[in-house]
């Protein structure tokens, strides 16, 4: 190349290397040690200027031809074990690809940068790839600058380097232009984080290019489980190795003519790269891939890893299926099996399948309950949902629907899609605004305190800011239930939304300026003051409220504020301010007595990441549960994800044990249920009895078996991202994540013994796998991993109320929980031959009881005291 960037005064042989890789680095949490698989395409290239504009040097057409083309193994120590081993390039290739392959092609640049790339018609689009990544390469200029350049990479941003005998070009990939497809999950601590750079080196020797060397590498890595990484490495090289005299150079003033003069087969295609899919070849039908699964999805089998990982290899093939295949399945399993299945085929979040799960389920009966609840469990969990699924969903709401709790279940993940998608900067979409004013139109026209609940469960997912004053007026002026749910749902918002106005109504509800409210309501607006910037006459009005508020609302509020200090939570700074005033802080204030307390702890802290545990319990006067509240978040940086609340909640029980209710509660029908948020999802909340006979009852019953709030296969992690390399192959980068989850509780309520207990049970099953490929049609090489544990967190609380003060023991266990990883580095031809290495390692996680306060540790060794053994050896 000359001074100008592409001027060839004869023809020259180059020898043309490509190289790829797909390797992990070695990792202290990782068994896997620094690898790679992947091959080279070596060729001579003959370049030769066929043509140069008699008006001027910089406008000039040269011809590049591979020959002698091969393709070998990366890793040379692989030996006998190579797929190429023995084969010719026509059998590693295919005899039309080859031929396709070394065809000439035709470059016409003007100032160094390329006007037109010229090759065959029907070509494989594979193979015309490698020569636009091939051609690319010819693309420079020798001087120092930043400009926009078309190649194989699409329209991107490069960067020119000029030095003493080289110039170094960068090219910034993140803002190439190229349709490709692909998605993620939009929340970071669920996200993958990926980083690519490009720098091509050309070396110069009296003006002319003598070798390049282009070198392009994607990494990636799992934002909260930073020991799953990737890497793919892709190298092209360029030598210089004979000049000799070329054609004569031919004649004319358009390149157009000369073109046709070579040869009139010669059509202008786009040098960025295209999209081409690889047959396979032997590859399972979506029917015959079920049916070798089905035993897997079985309602007993989906606590187990292999259910999760059939699960997720199931969502991957659903998504290339048809509808017509997708519902021939659906319409040929027997209902038990069906539950694992729809969780699939919604969680493919296809059209096609989203098509044919519409046509499946019949929302007018209510003989399907079942599966239309985990259809909607499902569309909720969505990693990437789009307009198309809420529509959908908004259609069917203002249809007919047989079951009231799955209307309500409707609305509510209706509300759950308006925020992810307006998190996706869908927000002026036509079917978010109409589903944003069909849930606060809703809520403003409510008549009935069913659908006044549904609208603010809908609002507690969707998070509209415009809904904050019909909050802030429910929260105020509406009953108990009501009046909680929507502070709540306040409480879930962001600190800017909590504005001043916001904390001037929360603060008259927590100190009951305008009318009484039921504890639960206030301890809620104390907790959204307390946690969103509070003034210091806020917190000093909350501290000089303790000492007059009934007992275990004292002692709640008392663990609240003590909570804050020892976690050092962002109000712990003003709280200390104000204990310094001695009205404030004193003895008659902080030695209150009570059951009732709150704790934040870690179960993991990293200098990326933290995962904390929370847990509040309140109880009435006379010692019944009020409220248990347990929290799990997980954070990756200032980036946040409320992994899972459940809420257990009772009321009006005190007439069992002939108590006498607290403040503001004294016409509260009997009451308990439980409330979940699972992955930042609201989910329905279901009931455990309501009304005194319902009670009564359950009571007499009862079986102690729990109930099950959400059960079910949720893909968790979606990550899918097809690249353009350079070198002019496809590469892909696949990360899913999923788990089973089966989320239970259970409240029991002994009179005989004068003891209650409540039981939440967290058990999950969790599958990260990861599938790295680099694909040329004819060779694909790839990296698959697979890390999955399964575990379990269960919550006890057991309150004696046979003596005053009540003993109240609270437990949380983590279960021992095995952890396995397994990685699969593969090569593979068309034609079926391949090499894979497989290896497997696992260890056990050891279960643990998680530390609550000492006050608890102290209660629980008189709840669980050792019985004193029986030294009579008589009848008497």
């Amino acid at each position: 190349m000359g001074d100008r960037g592409g001027v060839y005064a004869g023809r020259v042989v180059e020898l043309g290397f490509w190289e790829w890789e797909v390797c992990v680095p070695a990792d202290e949490y990782l068994f896997i040690h620094i690898f790679f698989v992947g091959y080279r395409i070596s060729s001579n290239v003959d370049v030769a200027l066929l043509w140069r504009n008699p008006d001027g040097d910089d406008d000039q057409l040269i011809q590049i031809t591979m020959k002698d083309v091969n393709v070998e193994n990366v890793n040379q120590q692989r030996g006998e074990k190579s797929i190429f081993k023995g084969k010719s390039p026509p059998k590693i290739m295919g005899k039309e690809n080859l031929e396709a392959l070394q065809r000439p092609m035709l470059l016409h640049l003007i100032h160094g940068k390329v006007k037109e790339f010229y090759s065959y018609q029907n070509e494989p689009v594979a193979i015309e790839n490698i020569k636009r990544g091939l051609a690319s390469l010819f693309q420079t200029q020798l001087s120092s600058g930043t400009t926009n350049e078309v190649d194989i990479s699409g329209n991107c941003k490069v960067t020119y380097q000029a030095h003493q005998g080289k110039v170094i070009k960068i090219k910034a990939l993140d803002s190439c232009k190229i349709a490709r497809s692909g998605f993620t999950t939009p929340n970071q601590v669920l996200g993958v984080s990926s980083k690519a750079t490009s720098v091509t080196t050309y070396k110069i020797e009296d003006s002319f290019v003598i070798a390049v060397l282009a070198e392009e590498t994607h990494a990636f890595g799992l934002n909260f489980l930073q020991t799953i990484t990737g890497k793919i490495v892709s190298k092209q090289k360029l030598e210089l190795k004979t000049t000799e005299a070329g054609p004569r150079l031919m004649s004319g003033k358009q390149a157009a003519t000369i073109i046709k003069a070579v040869d009139s087969k010669y059509t202008a295609i786009p040098i960025v790269g295209q999209v081409f899919q690889s047959q396979c070849k032997g590859c399972p039908s979506i029917l015959e891939h079920w049916q070798s699964i089905r035993k897997y999805l079985q309602p007993d089998s989906l606590s187990k890893a292999e259910a999760v990982r059939n699960f997720l290899a199931f969502v991957q093939h659903l998504r290339n299926a048809k509808k017509e295949e997708i519902l021939q399945i659906l319409k040929m399993e027997i209902p038990q099996p069906l539950c694992g299945l729809v969780d699939a085929v919604t969680s493919a979040q296809t059209s096609d399948s989203l098509e044919a799960i519409l046509d499946f389920l019949d929302f007018k009966s209510d003989s399907s309950i079942i599966l239309q609840e985990r259809f909607l469990y499902a569309c909720g969990f969505a990693s990437h949902p789009d307009e198309e699924l809420l529509r959908a969903l908004i259609s069917k709401f203002k249809g007919s629907i047989g079951s009231s709790d799955i209307r309500e279940t409707v609305m509510i993940i209706i509300g759950t899609l308006v925020r992810k998608l307006c998190q996706n900067e869908g927000c002026k979409l036509k079917a978010v605004v109409e589903a944003k004013k069909l849930i606060l139109g809703g809520l403003e026209k409510a008549e009935k305190k069913e659908d006044t609940r549904m609208y603010l469960l809908a609002l507690k997912n969707a998070l509209l800011p415009e809904g904050i004053p019909s909050l802030l007026k429910y929260a105020e002026a509406g009953e108990g239930p009501i009046s909680h749910l929507a502070t709540t749902t306040l409480q879930r918002y962001d600190l800017p939304f909590i504005t001043d106005e916001v904390k001037k109504t929360l603060n008259r509800i927590y100190h009951q300026n305008r009318k009484v409210h039921e504890k639960t309501v206030r301890t809620t607006a104390a907790a959204i003051i307390l946690n969103n910037n509070p003034s210091y006459m806020e917190v000093k009005n909350i501290l000089l409220s303790i000492g007059e508020l009934p007992q275990e609302m004292n002692k709640y509020m008392l663990a609240i504020v003590q909570d804050i200090l020892h976690f050092e939570m962002p109000a712990s700074k003003i709280v200390r301010r104000v204990l310094k005033e001695m009205v404030a802080h004193n003895y008659d204030r902080f030695s209150r007595s009570g059951s009732s307390s709150a704790y934040t702890g870690y179960i993991e802290r990293s200098p990326h990441s933290a995962s904390t545990y929370s847990l509040d319990i309140l109880y009435s006067g006379s010692g019944i549960l009020r409220r248990s509240n347990l929290n799990v978040f997980q954070y990756i940086g200032k980036a946040g994800l409320h992994g899972s609340q459940v809420v257990i909640e009772a009321q009006g029980l005190e007439a069992l044990i002939a108590a006498t209710p607290d403040e503001g509660e004294e016409n509260l029908d009997s009451y308990a249920g439980m409330s979940a948020i699972l992955f930042d999802v609201q989910l329905r909340p279901v009931t455990f009895f309501n009304g005194y006979s319902d009670l009564m009852s359950k009571m007499l019953s009862a079986s102690g078996d729990p109930i099950s709030v959400v059960k079910g296969l949720i893909l968790l992690i979606d990550h899918s991202q097809e690249l353009q390399l350079q070198s002019g192959l496809k590469a892909n980068i696949e990360v899913q994540g999923g788990l089973a989850i089966d989320i239970s509780g259970a409240m029991e309520f002994s009179l005989w013994y004068r003891e209650s207990k409540t039981r939440v049970k967290n058990r999950v099953t969790v599958v990260i796998t990861t599938d790295i490929t680099v694909d040329s049609s004819f060779v694909k090489a790839g990296l698959e991993t697979s890390t999955e544990t399964e575990g379990g967190l269960e919550f006890i609380s057991t309150v004696q109320f046979s003596q005053y003060p009540f003993l109240v023991c609270m437990q949380m266990d983590k279960d021992e929980a095995p952890f396995r990883q397994f990685e699969k580095k593969y090569e593979r031809l068309s034609t079926g031959r391949g090499y894979v290495s497989q290896k497997r390692k696992e260890s056990v996680l050891a279960g643990c009881e998680f530390p609550l306060h000492q006050e608890n540790s102290e209660m629980c060794k008189v709840v669980f005291a050792p019985q004193p053994d029986s030294t009579s050896s008589g009848w008497f």
